[in-house]
C-alpha cells in the first residue's frame, strides 16, 4: 500500500471537471485522508482546457505533488497537455469515445473506458463525470458506499431519480474497470487514513467564515477572480447572522461603501484582486486620513492589467505598501495556511479598530482557490477588540464645540464616536484637519497630525509576524517565503536534509510594517539565504534587503509563469545556491 497518491481530471471547461473533482475529493475527505488541490482553469465561462489535481495522503500535506499517478481524460488534449507529469507506471483512464492515444515516450498504462457511452445509456452525457469518478474510485479499491453517499449529497436537491442515475453511472464504470484490470491495483491502493475529522475548504471560504466570526455584518464588493468566492460565500451565509452583501458597480464604490459602514459603527470589509486594488487606492488613502478602520482582502493573481486572471502570482506587495499617494499607516497581513486565513481575518478586524487604520489581508490564488484539508477552527480563540470606540454617553459639549475625534493622545489613537451618538458630533474630511475634524492648513497642526497618524503603529502587536522553523543554530541555508509557498519549501528542505544540508525556514506573515527585528537574527546566523516568491522582480527579497540588509547573502528563487512552485523546483534551485561557491 502507498501513503500518498496524486489524481488529476481534465477536459473542456464547463463539461463537469469541477463537479467530478468536488465529489471525488469530498468522498476522500469523508474517509479521513489529507487532501491538497490545485485548479488549472481558463479565464472564460466555457471552453478551453481545464484540469483539477488532488494530492491524497495519510499525512498532512501543503503542496502540489511533483508528478502524477492517475490521469482521467475527457479528451485527447488532456492527455497531450498533462501526460508528461505521469510517473513511470502511471495510469490514464480515458473516455474511449475519442480513441485515446498516449504521446510517444510516456511510460504509462492507458485504460479506455466507455465513459460517455455509460452516461448516454442512462439518458444524458451529463452523467459522464460520475462514470469517470466511479472508475477512479474502484481502481483505488475504496469503499463504494462512501462514494454513493457523496453523490447523494451532491444531487439530492435534484430528486431521487437523478441521484439514482448518478449512482448507477458510478456503479457501471466501477464494474467496467474492475473487469478491465482484474480488480484494484496494489500499486495504487492507499493505506488507511488516520480517521481524524478535517475540514476540506478553500482559503476564500475560510476568509468569509473568519469575517463572520469577527462580527463583520457588511461586505461590499465587485466580482473579480480569484476573490469572487468570498462574496459568493457570504451572500449565502451573512444574512443568517443579520448581515448583508452588496454587489457594487465597481471597486471604488466597494471600498468607499465599506469605509462608510465602518464609520457608521459596523464591522465591514471588501475583497478584490490586483486590478480592483488599484482602483481602491484613493479610498484606502481616505481611510488612512480619516482614521476609519477598514479591512480589505487582496487575492493576488497574474498581472499587470487584466494579466492572467486565473493564474498564480505574488506580485502585489509593493502596490499594497506604496500604492496610495501620500503617507498613511496601514497593516498588511499575509496568511500562509487555511487556518491562518480564518484567524487572520478575525485579527484584521481587531487591528483595524484598535489602531484605526486600513488593514489589508493578502493571499494568492493558490491559497484562495486551492481546496485543501485543514484543522477544525477553534472558536474559543476568538476575541473581539473594538479599540477606542466610545461606549455610552459622551461628555457634553460647549457652544460651537465639537467632539475631538482626532484628539492628540499619548499613543496617537483617538477616541472614536459613531454617527448619532450624543455629543459625538464632529467634522470628517479627507483634507488635513484639526482635532475636531475641521479643515486646517496650519503647518504646526499638519506636522502634529502626520506624526500622530504615522506613530500609531509604534506599539503594534500582531500574532506571529513571522513563522520560524529553525532547528539549526548555523544553517547552511535559510529559506524565506510567504503565502502558499510554505508547504512546498518544507518538502524541498526534507530532500536537502537527506543530502546532509542544514536548512531553516521563515514564513513572513506581516508584510507591513516589516518585522525587521524578528527576521534579522535568522538572517545573521545563516550562511546563505534564498527567498522563494511567485513574481519576476523579487519583491519580498527587496523588502528584506531594504529593511534588514544582508543583500550580499540573499538570492531569489522566482517563478512567474502562472503556476505554483513544485517541491522539486524549490529543491533544485536551493541546491544550486548551496553548491555555488560564489555565494
Amino acid at each position: 500500500m502507498i501513503s500518498q497518491l496524486s489524481w488529476k481530471i481534465g477536459g473542456q471547461q464547463g463539461e463537469g471537471v469541477e463537479s467530478t473533482d468536488r465529489i471525488f475529493s469530498t468522498a476522500l475527505n469523508r474517509l479521513g485522508y489529507y487532501l491538497y488541490g490545485y485548479r488549472h482553469f481558463s479565464s472564460r465561462i466555457k471552453g478551453g482546457h481545464t484540469n483539477n489535481k488532488i494530492r491524497i495522503s495519510t499525512k498532512p500535506i501543503r503542496a502540489i505533488s511533483d508528478d502524477l499517478d492517475i490521469l482521467v481524460a475527457f479528451d485527447q488534449e488532456t492527455i497531450d497537455f498533462n501526460a508528461h507529469e505521469l510517473r513511470p507506471g502511471g495510469i490514464v483512464i480515458a473516455d474511449s469515445k475519442f480513441n485515446p492515444v498516449l504521446p510517444e515516450g510516456i511510460d504509462a498504462r492507458l485504460i479506455p473506458v466507455p465513459i460517455t457511452n455509460i452516461a448516454e445509456e442512462l439518458g444524458t452525457s451529463l452523467f459522464k463525470n460520475m462514470a469517470a469518478s466511479g472508475a477512479s474510485w474502484a481502481l483505488l479499491g475504496l469503499p463504494l458506499d462512501v462514494f454513493y453517499k457523496a453523490v447523494e449529497q451532491e444531487f439530492a436537491r435534484k430528486g431521487a431519480a437523478i441521484v439514482e442515475k448518478n449512482i448507477e453511472a458510478v456503479r457501471r464504470a466501477a464494474d467496467y474497470i474492475m473487469e478491465a484490470t482484474g480488480g484494484p491495483l496494489e500499486d495504487f491502493k492507499l493505506a488507511e487514513p488516520d480517521g481524524k475529522q478535517k475540514l476540506f475548504i478553500i482559503g476564500n471560504d475560510a476568509i468569509g467564515l473568519g469575517a463572520i466570526a469577527a462580527g463583520c455584518r457588511f461586505m461590499s464588493a465587485y466580482p473579480i477572480t480569484p476573490a469572487s468566492e468570498i462574496m459568493e460565500y457570504l451572500i449565502k451565509k451573512l444574512p443568517k447572522f443579520g448581515g448583508t452583501v452588496i454587489q457594487t458597480e465597481d471597486e471604488i464604490a466597494a471600498v468607499t461603501m465599506a469605509i462608510g459602514a465602518n464609520y457608521g459603527g459596523a464591522r465591514a470589509f471588501t475583497a478584490s484582486a490586483g486590478p480592483g486594488l488599484s482602483l481602491m487606492m484613493e479610498g484606502i488613502g481616505l481611510a488612512g486620513m480619516t482614521e476609519t478602520p477598514v479591512v480589505i482582502v487582496d487575492t493576488q493573481r497574474g498581472g499587470p492589467s487584466t494579466g492572467l486572471p486565473t493564474k498564480q502570482e505574488q506580485s502585489d506587495l509593493m502596490a499594497l505598501i506604496y500604492g496610495t499617494h501620500g503617507e498613511i499607516p496601514k497593516i498588511v497581513l499575509a496568511p500562509s495556511t487555511i487556518e491562518e486565513c480564518f484567524y487572520d481575518m478575525v485579527e484584521a478586524f481587531n487591528l483595524a479598530e484598535e489602531y484605526q487604520v486600513p488593514v489589508i489581508v493578502v493571499t494568492d490564488l493558490q491559497l484562495s482557490l486551492g481546496k485543501q484539508s485543514a484543522e477544525p477552527f477553534d472558536y474559543n480563540r476568538i476575541t473581539i477588540n473594538r479599540g477606542k470606540l466610545v461606549q455610552g454617553e459622551l461628555p457634553s459639549l460647549g457652544a460651537h464645540e465639537l467632539f475631538k475625534r482626532y484628539a492628540f493622545t499619548e499613543d496617537g489613537i483617538s477616541p472614536r464616536s459613531i454617527p448619532g451618538q450624543k455629543y459625538g458630533i464632529h467634522h470628517v474630511t479627507g483634507v488635513e484637519h484639526d482635532q475636531e475634524g475641521r479643515p486646517s492648513e496650519n503647518p504646526v497642526n499638519r506636522k502634529k497630525m502626520m506624526d500622530k497618524r504615522l506613530g500609531k503603529l509604534r506599539g503594534l502587536k500582531v500574532t506571529n509576524p513571522i513563522l520560524a522553523q529553525a532547528p539549526h543554530e548555523e544553517p547552511d541555508l535559510l529559506v524565506i517565503g510567504m503565502g502558499s509557498t510554505g508547504g512546498t519549501i518544507d518538502e524541498a528542505r526534507e530532500r536537502l536534509a537527506l543530502e546532509g544540508y542544514k536548512t531553516n525556514h521563515v514564513t513572513v506573515r506581516l508584510i507591513h510594517p516589516f518585522p525587521t527585528d524578528l527576521l534579522v537574527p535568522h538572517l545573521a546566523k545563516a550562511k546563505r539565504v534564498v527567498v522563494v516568491e511567485n513574481n519576476a522582480t523579487a519583491q519580498l527579497a527587496s523588502l528584506i534587503k531594504l529593511n534588514a540588509g544582508f543583500a550580499d547573502k540573499i538570492r531569489s528563487v522566482l517563478k512567474y509563469d502562472g503556476t505554483p512552485f513544485l517541491p522539486k523546483e524549490v529543491y533544485q534551485q536551493c541546491k544550486e545556491v548551496l553548491e555555488d561557491g560564489n555565494v
